[in-house]
């Protein structure tokens, strides 16, 4: 019989170090940044999604607290234009133009490439096609060390909108739930904000772009999703074709009315159903504020008077009236078509814990591996497995990070003590919510904030028997869209190197 007892087995594990920085290539040539308390980036971030592509660039000031660097201060450097996305073919993006408009952007800000610290290239929409990201790729194929690449499906799009609008940050401030609802060209997302965090996103095809019009007003570029809406209307729509006031009025109209559907919290009808990109978001109690992003949100809160050849104008107009019937506060956003990330930030961590486990050795380096921090059900005397397994499933599916697609860096917020059937409970969750990524040979990559990180790696390994790779590390604090570095371990010391980098969002400092 098993005794449930507390285990301690730190000979095992392997301490963490503090290695400079410029020698694993993490950021600029000859920067060593562990030397300073204050450290000043460098940082650009690339938005490139269906309809519209921009980059911002910032100034980011950090300053050692404790064992780890957090950003203080953030100034926007330059705004680049808002780019139409160029196509050389109905879903090829043009990557000549692409990279003229990229290069004439840092001509513009002053800013060579090899001065960038850090940064991000968010790719939505049809950016995601294999030949458009393999392109997109190669346009920053010198910056691979120290840029993050994001490839944001629906939903993490949608939780991207809502910290970079504010919404969750909000939602942190008040009682009620904060809808976030980003309407952009193509898609419409939402994200259900409560607490500080998100806790449902959907989406639907809602746009101003899904019909596009030449300064004559025929249309030149028409989507399927348009042809369908068109069709319950009864309008009748073709390349070149003339596009009305009166039936571009009626198009918005029905575009606004199915993003309400799902506001109101009602069962969607036929025709949003039809358009829905995603399952119905669920909406658990009063509808505290509403905040809208993305590009036509410019329009609604009298941002752009600008018209761009599309149905923004008119989309915006039924979207604010709706709003104003609907009674929940309109809460003004950090920004708008610009609601997603900045540039990134890194900062390395010295682990506070005492307690790592790598199991293989070679499973380090692991590089760029996106961070899910779920709300483990830990607060119990027992955990249930099947929850856990539950619980995470639903967290990955929701930031769109699906195995065995890479792997994924599970974030725990530890509470309890680490009994024997605590710790199983929680390793048999685990195991079972990665098996896809498992069996595809991607490593197991875990971080707690408390000492439990060497006991949980050991465990799944003897315990559970697991032969795929484990990094199981502790004493770091991490967040939803962080990525995390573990570098090789240091033979003359047995340490590990640890960076972290964070998506920086415009309503930071």
């Amino acid at each position: 019989m098993r005794h449930e007892t507390n285990i301690s087995t730190r000979a095992h594990f392997n301490v963490y170090g503090r290695p400079r920085l410029s020698a694993l290539g993490f950021t600029s040539a000859g920067r060593d940044i562990l030397g300073d308390d204050h450290i000043e980036l460098t940082s650009v971030g690339v938005d490139i999604g269906s309809s519209t592509s921009h980059l911002v660039f910032s100034h980011l000031e950090l300053e050692r607290d404790g064992q780890r660097y957090v950003m203080t201060k953030r100034s926007v450097l330059r705004e680049s234009d808002i780019l139409l996305t160029p196509y050389s073919s109905p879903t090829e993006i043009d990557g000549a133009r692409l990279e003229e408009f990229i290069e004439r952007e840092y001509e513009e800000a002053g800013i060579s490439r090899d001065e960038v610290d850090s940064g991000a290239v968010i790719l939505t929409g049809t950016a995601l096609l294999r030949e458009n990201s393999r392109m997109i790729a190669d346009l920053f194929a010198e910056e691979a060390g120290k840029f993050v690449a994001v490839s944001a499906g629906d939903r993490l799009e949608a939780s991207l909108a809502a910290h970079g609008s504010g919404a969750v940050a909000a939602s942190a401030r008040h009682e009620g739930i904060i809808l976030n609802v980003d309407i952009g060209g193509g898609t419409t997302k939402f994200s259900v904000c409560r607490g500080g965090r998100v806790e449902s996103v959907g989406a639907i095809e809602v746009g101003a772009r899904l019909v596009a019009l030449d300064e004559e007003g025929r249309i030149v570029r028409l989507e399927d999703a348009a042809r369908r809406m068109a069709a319950r209307l009864n309008l009748e729509l073709g390349l070149g074709a003339v596009l009305s006031e009166a039936d571009r009025r009626r198009l918005a109209s029905y575009e606004a009315e199915r993003v309400f559907e799902l506001i109101r919290g009602a069962a969607p009808s036929a025709e949003a159903s039809e358009l829905m990109r995603t399952e119905p978001i669920h909406i658990d109690g009063p509808l505290e504020a509403i905040v809208f992003s993305g590009g036509v949100s410019e329009f609604i809160y009298d941002r752009q008077p600008r018209s761009f050849g599309d149905l923004g104008h008119e989309l915006s107009e039924e979207i604010r009236r709706r709003a104003d019937e609907l009674g929940a506060a309109l809460l003004e956003p950090a920004a708008g078509i610009r609601a997603t990330v900045i540039g990134a930030s890194q900062y390395t961590v010295q682990v506070s814990g005492n307690t790592i486990f790598v199991s293989p050795e070679d499973t380090v380096p692991v590089r760029n591996v996106p961070v899910v921090r779920p709300r483990l059900p830990l607060n119990g005397d027992d955990i249930d497995a099947a929850e856990i397994a539950r619980v995470l499933k639903a967290a990955v599916a929701r930031l769109d990070l699906h195995p065995p697609d890479r792997s994924v860096a599970l974030a725990i917020e530890w509470e309890g003590s680490a009994t024997f059937g605590r710790l199983d409970a929680l390793s048999r969750g685990i195991v079972e919510a990665h098996a896809a990524q498992l069996a595809a040979g991607q490593p197991l990559v875990l971080v707690t904030d408390s000492d439990v990180g060497g006991l949980l790696g050991l465990h799944i390994r003897e315990e559970l028997g697991l032969t795929s790779g484990i990094v199981s590390i502790d004493g770091v604090e991490l967040k939803d869209f962080d990525f995390i570095d573990v570098g090789s371990l240091i033979p003359a010391s047995g340490a590990a190197p640890v960076v972290i980098k964070s998506l920086v969002f415009p309503g930071s400092h």
